[in-house]
């Protein structure tokens, strides 16, 4: 077994607590369900958001999910990087797995496609 990084990220409209909110579970529930996750596997989950978003927590929104109350969280501020990509919460969620590290499936919605477009689907929005 090994413990593998998963990274995700999304943008969100405007700096809502329900923008924040919906775009986080969102985003939590397409890395869960392409990467086949279980709560339990999961050793912690460290969340991003750039300085514009500070409407809400968006661990909170994830630790009220049924098996997520004990998975261990922690939001942080995205380095301010001038030019960089505004209204971003960004996920790298660590996890115990036997897969490889080519089959990690790295999620990016909305504008957050434009950091690694080498890696977002294209149907994902």
């Amino acid at each position: 077994m090994y413990t593998r990084g998963i990274r995700g990220a999304t943008t969100v409209a405007s700096n809502t607590e329900a923008d924040i909110v919906s775009e986080t579970s969102k985003l939590l529930r397409e890395i869960v369900q392409k990467n086949s996750l279980d709560p339990e596997a999961i050793c912690s989950v460290w969340i991003t958001l750039t300085k514009d978003l500070d409407a809400a927590f968006p661990a909170k929104s994830i630790r009220e999910l049924q098996g997520w109350e004990l998975v261990p969280l922690m939001c942080s501020q995205e380095v301010p990087v001038k030019g960089s990509l505004e209204k971003c919460i960004r996920f790298m969620i660590h996890v115990n797995t036997d897969k490889t590290q080519k089959e990690m499936v790295h999620v990016y919605l909305n504008g957050a496609k434009a950091l690694r477009p080498d890696l977002a689907e294209p149907s994902n929005t």
